[in-house]
């Protein structure tokens, strides 16, 4: 099962800027005001992508994974 896609989900939360996620996969995600996916993401960083989304503070990290999705927290 490969990741196919990361997004900001804030129908719940919002982002609290805290740089968590671009602490830990700063191929993947940057917080210049939000969390932002970077552009051409490297998807297959899968363990990064699922620490940052396990570690959101606020739970607005999402992924889908083979085209299913999945929300950490």
């Amino acid at each position: 099962m490969a990741i196919t896609k990361v997004w900001l989900d804030e129908s719940e939360n919002e982002c609290t800027m805290c740089g968590a996620c671009e602490a830990v996969c700063d191929s993947v995600f940057e917080v210049p005001e939000k969390m932002a996916v970077r552009k051409n993401a490297d998807l297959s960083q899968e363990d990064g992508i699922k620490e940052a989304a396990e570690g959101c503070p606020v739970g607005v990290i999402a992924y889908a994974v083979d085209g299913g999705s999945a929300r950490a927290n």
